[in-house]
């Protein structure tokens, strides 16, 4: 094996040796960890994957742990959307939903990657490490928790109820199964994921049939929706 070690990290490696050395081993990791799980990957195994020395997984991550969490959490593409910013009354719901659909999706641009880490995600739900747990306090729950409000804010309601939760629900469901659910879009719709303009023409459609729900649940609730942008 041609492995490209590292003899000592330290301070002194270069940025561009230790950025790639950092990328290789998450690129690895994401690999190993969704097809074997956590507990059954070594760290050896993970080095020599990643063609480095095994220092090098201390040296950027800490440990195998701080690896696993790192290829867990940290996004692919461009940064997520701050959803947290739609709860001032300045940004419209469909400014809202345009943000979360191109966040949502953004994971989707990076082909195999984006697999892999759905793979992981499910293994992680399988044989939890606590991640799972903490990524739907951290993270799904809050998105969740602003979507209701923007929700309350554009049928002028109160408070939410039930039928402004289901609807939250609804409104991203769409986007879970295009991650999920990838494999079997592929075979009964095939080409739907491929070229440069897919995933713009995913979020642009998840928009339109998004604000469709909106209106209908105005109109059913009888009420005129506000458009706060």
């Amino acid at each position: 094996m041609n492995a490209k070690a590292i003899s000592s990290p330290s301070s002194t490696v270069p940025g561009t040796v230790a950025e790639d050395t950092r990328q290789r081993l998450l690129n690895a990791a994401l690999r190993l960890f969704a097809e074997q799980g956590f507990a059954k990957t070594s760290t050896r195994e993970l080095a020599e994957a990643a063609q480095v020395n095994i220092a090098a997984i201390s040296y950027h991550f800490g440990d195998k742990a701080g690896l696993y969490r790192a290829v867990y959490f940290e996004p692919m593409g461009s940064p997520e959307a701050d959803i947290t910013l739609f709860r001032e009354a300045a940004h419209s719901l469909e400014s809202a939903l345009t943000a979360l659909y191109a966040s949502f999706l953004e994971p989707l641009r990076q082909g195999d990657a984006s697999r892999l880490c759905m793979k992981l995600h499910f293994r992680e739900w399988i044989e939890p490490t606590g991640l799972w747990d903490e990524e739907l306090r951290t993270s799904i729950q809050p998105m969740h928790d602003v979507l209701v409000g923007v929700l309350v804010r554009s049928f002028g309601l109160p408070a939410p109820d039930d039928d402004v939760q289901r609807l939250a629900v609804l409104l991203v469901a769409p986007g879970v199964h295009l991650h999920i659910g990838r494999d079997v879009t592929d075979l009964v719709a095939p080409g739907l994921y491929d070229g440069p303009d897919a995933i713009n023409l995913w979020c642009e459609r998840m928009l339109t049939f998004g604000m469709a729900m909106v209106h209908a649940e105005a109109r059913r609730r009888g009420v005129a929706l506000r458009d706060d942008g």
